[in-house]
């Protein structure tokens, strides 16, 4: 499957913004995957997908969370974390894509996980830094991403945990568990 195709079967999923969002997390991960030796065209491939369920209902999410034995913690958590794990379980079964490192990028591109796989590490913080966002320390991890990959992750979840923080919401185990595999990694 190539990138025309794959973003003809993504396009109905998602609103006019999120393809647009798409485009832009597809661009920059294929360009970090050039940059840093990832595969770019799975990478490519994981990055048209990565939000393949993002406007599913979250009743239907809910129910494959729990069918398909996914991490059940996750429905503790906010449902903007859902869309991930629920994606990868549906470009498996609608799409048929079984390369799991491809269904892992999509899997893991909210909450990051340990030991990420460059592929992953380049569509997580694509996603973060695609040049439709714009919020408060973006631009500082788009230029920290030039000079070190690991660098812009920890950079990123440290700005996503303290986001939440102040806006006194839950942080997702896994958050942590990732910005301490890569703070470890960096220190090591």
């Amino acid at each position: 499957m190539n990138r025309t195709e794959a973003l003809k079967i993504v396009k109905p999923h998602l609103t006019e913004h999120r393809y647009v969002h798409t485009i832009g997390v597809t661009d920059t991960a294929v360009e970090l995957a050039e940059k840093y030796g990832a595969d770019s065209q799975r990478t490519e491939i994981a990055a048209v997908f990565h939000d393949y369920a993002k406007f599913r209902p979250k009743d239907e999410m809910r129910q494959i969370i729990l069918e398909q034995s996914l991490k059940e913690d996750l429905l503790e958590y906010s449902p903007e974390l859902w869309h991930a794990p629920v994606g990868a379980y549906l470009v498996r079964c609608e799409i048929g894509i079984e390369d799991e490192e491809i269904l892992n990028a999509i899997k893991y591109h909210t909450s990051g996980r340990p030991n990420m796989t460059l592929m992953e590490k380049c569509v997580f913080i694509a996603d973060y830094i695609e040049p439709g966002r714009s919020f408060p320390g973006v631009d500082e991890v788009r230029e920290v991403v030039q000079k070190d990959l690991d660098q812009a992750i920890a950079l990123s979840l440290r700005n996503t945990v303290q986001f939440l923080m102040k806006k006194n919401q839950p942080v997702y185990p896994a958050t942590f568990l990732t910005y301490n595999s890569i703070v470890n990694s960096l220190n090591s």
